[in-house]
């Protein structure tokens, strides 16, 4: 096969737990003339699910994508499967809220000027106008929408409306230091993931190194999970930890947490954008 002229598709299937399943698919890409190149897949035997990613090649050929979904829905539907298929590489259309720390902001947009996410940031918005000059550099349109107790319903539609005109397909909060309403939360389920600065579930809410080094912890830790109308409680997608000792003061601990907080982050955003997190319940299946 001559590889110039390949293409490359991720298939991503969630359906209730059958025999027949990956033969069904696989003979399926088989008779597309798709080569599998990378396959993971678990089946969840207590909940009777199962999930499969399918990353594949072929050769490319005028409206491939849209043929292979059309001859890919009867099957979809026997199999009583959510799926979806799109090219490798696809990119998101994404967009970040923010408050005055950071380094979560930074490095996505780094990770996303160098290519390592598979993201096109499409708008930042922050409660703050402190990282404008630095959004705007990356050439990205920034949006500053303050937020108080009497202005949160407003600023909650002014998102809505950021989120229809620029087509987003993922929300992440990178220390965006609000509380989403319930409303919102359950508008965005799915759809939103934010980065809490612990190892959840322990130490929730405010001041969690604080909480941390108050119970004389030795590992600080972060955790990137999607957003539901219950605080710092959504299904969990990553968590990254690190080794602390007695002689770590709480800015100590906060300092340490940094990397741990961005990398927990920039995973959780790439697994998503791969097709690679499957959401049901309150659970996350990740496959990776």
């Amino acid at each position: 096969m001559d590889t110039n002229s390949e293409v490359e598709h991720v298939l991503t299937i969630a359906c209730p737990e059958r025999p027949g399943i990956v033969h069904a698919v696989t003979g399926f890409l088989l008779e597309q003339g798709r080569d599998i190149v990378e396959l993971k897949q678990f089946g969840d035997r207590r909940a009777g699910q199962f999930f499969m990613r399918i990353d594949v090649a072929g050769a490319d050929t005028p409206g491939l994508t849209e043929t292979m979904r059309t001859e890919f829905e009867p099957i979809a539907k026997q199999l009583n499967a959510e799926w979806t298929l799109d090219p490798k590489g696809t990119k998101r259309r994404v967009l970040i809220m923010v408050s005055k720390f950071d380094h979560c902001l930074n490095d996505l947009l780094h990770r996303a000027r160098l290519g390592e996410l598979p993201i096109d940031i499409v708008a930042v918005v922050s409660n703050h106008r402190d990282h404008e000059a630095l959004v705007e550099w990356h050439n990205i349109p920034f949006y500053h929408v303050p937020v108080t107790p009497d202005t949160k319903p407003a600023a909650e539609a002014r998102l809505l409306e950021l989120i229809d005109e620029y087509d987003v397909e993922l929300v992440v909060l990178a220390r965006y230091m609000q509380v989403l309403s319930d409303e919102l939360s359950r508008k965005l389920s799915g759809m939103t993931i934010n980065i809490h600065h612990s190892f959840l579930p322990s130490f929730k809410g405010a001041k969690p190194y604080h909480q941390a080094w108050d119970r004389g912890v030795k590992t600080v830790g972060a955790t990137a999970h999607y957003v539901n109308a219950e605080l710092d409680e959504g299904p969990i997608i990553s968590q990254q930890v690190q080794d602390v000792d007695h002689t770590y003061s709480p800015e100590d601990l906060v300092a340490a947490g940094r990397d741990t907080e961005c990398k927990a982050l920039s995973n959780a955003v790439k697994w998503h954008c791969e097709g690679r997190v499957f959401l049901y319940g309150n659970r996350t299946v990740v496959l990776r």
